[in-house]
């Protein structure tokens, strides 16, 4: 019963993308130890680690995609359209962007069980890598500063993500996913960790797909 909404937070939420840079409060990245190669299927190694006092996993994807950092950034910043390419989401509202963060609310209908929704804080940083631009978005909940709770829809409280792109020859970029969310309900442990592991190719999947659409190469965000 669970298994559409499991898949739905591999796709959109994440956590613990595992470089350095000078720590800052919502910061999600921590360090290397003791992830474990869990799968490779289509260009994607999936990684996982137990999380502290949780019987859920920490899951962590690395893959290319054949487009420009820019491009694909583009494409992780267009918020305003992912109920249009994300699986599962039915509404995403920007209610505050900035240079540097965006303020979000996102729902997803996953139409096997009840819908979910929770409001996000984004943070994003860009330098100069050796070959091209270098985007990282990472994002913490903050549902006390979005909408109320709505009757019928389970509010996450739990979803801290985060984004890495780096270039990687010409018109390539690896791309660093992570996440960790509990969706909330009664879904066992076992078939949430399955099923995120099975998901993030998904994620993939649309990200390369929606990629190839030629307004993000001309969008120089």
């Amino acid at each position: 019963m669970g298994r559409g909404i499991v898949y739905a937070f591999a796709m959109i939420c994440g956590l613990a993308v595992t470089i350095a840079f000078p720590a800052e409060p919502s910061n999600p990245v921590d360090g290397k130890e003791w992830w474990k190669l869990a799968a490779e299927s289509r260009g994607v190694s999936v990684y996982t680690r137990p999380h502290p006092d949780s019987p859920l996993k920490e899951f962590r994807a690395v893959g290319e995609i054949d487009a420009a950092s820019r491009a694909v950034h583009a494409v992780i910043d267009d918020l305003e359209n992912y109920a249009s390419f994300m699986p599962y989401i039915s509404e995403c509202r920007v209610m505050k962007r900035e240079s540097n963060s965006i303020l979000t609310y996102q729902r997803l209908s996953p139409k096997i069980c009840a819908d979910r929704d929770y409001t996000l804080h984004i943070q994003k940083k860009s330098w100069s890598g050796s070959g091209g631009p270098v985007y990282l978005n990472w994002w913490r909940p903050a549902n006390e500063l979005g909408p109320a709770e709505k009757p019928g829809v389970v509010r996450v409280s739990v979803c801290d993500g985060g984004w890495l792109l780096e270039p990687n020859g010409a018109n390539k970029t690896r791309a660093t996913y992570s996440v960790y969310t509990d969706t909330g309900g009664l879904i066992p442990a076992f078939v949430a960790n399955r099923v995120s592991q099975i998901g993030i190719g998904r994620l993939f999947e649309a990200v390369r797909k929606q990629v190839k659409n030629p307004s993000y190469s001309a969008n120089d965000r």
